[in-house]
């Protein structure tokens, strides 16, 4: 099913799916910089959306841009609600501890994700019914087999090879 989304939009590029079955269009960066090592820097993307009423797009992360240079979403995923009308922007964060990232213009640094979204009542209750996780939280699912014996980066390189 696809559900047409109007898209308001400057620059040189829309947003636009890789690959057929892409969940995630691409955002292009608007502008050149350098990200230096554990900078955070708000990036326009010279694009403005207008979602249908019920949707929401969310920005995320590509996942080469974060495995390959540290290049993350400060606040992933990022929420544009059906209302907003201004430039999307990306919180984009480098991670690298010594590497700065050159960002230049059409670069691809996020992807979004349009959605729908419903609208819920939130209603108050005394107590809330039982389920098979409870309160189990962060961990609760456990980690898998723990008792493989761990080895570093270093121990995975090869002879003019890197892991």
């Amino acid at each position: 099913m696809t559900e047409p989304v109007d898209v308001l939009w400057t620059g040189e590029n829309p947003p636009g799916y890789a690959h057929p079955g892409d969940a995630g269009g691409d955002l292009v960066s608007a502008e050149a910089l350098v990200l230096q090592p554990g900078e955070r820097r708000l990036v326009g993307t010279g694009l403005r959306i207008a979602l249908p009423e019920g949707y929401a797009a969310f920005v995320v992360p590509r996942s080469g841009l974060a495995a390959k240079h540290g290049i993350t979403i400060v606040n992933a995923p990022g929420t544009i609600d059906a209302g907003y009308r201004g430039e999307v922007k990306v919180a984009l964060l480098n991670t690298d501890a010594s590497e700065p990232y050159e960002v230049h213009v059409g670069d691809r640094i996020a992807q979004m994700i349009v959605m729908p979204v419903p609208r819920v009542s939130f209603t108050r209750v005394d107590e809330l019914p039982d389920s098979v996780r409870g309160q189990g939280g962060f961990g609760s699912s456990g980690y898998g087999d723990r008792s493989a014996p761990v080895s570093s980066a270093a121990d995975n390189v090869q002879e003019g090879t890197h892991a």
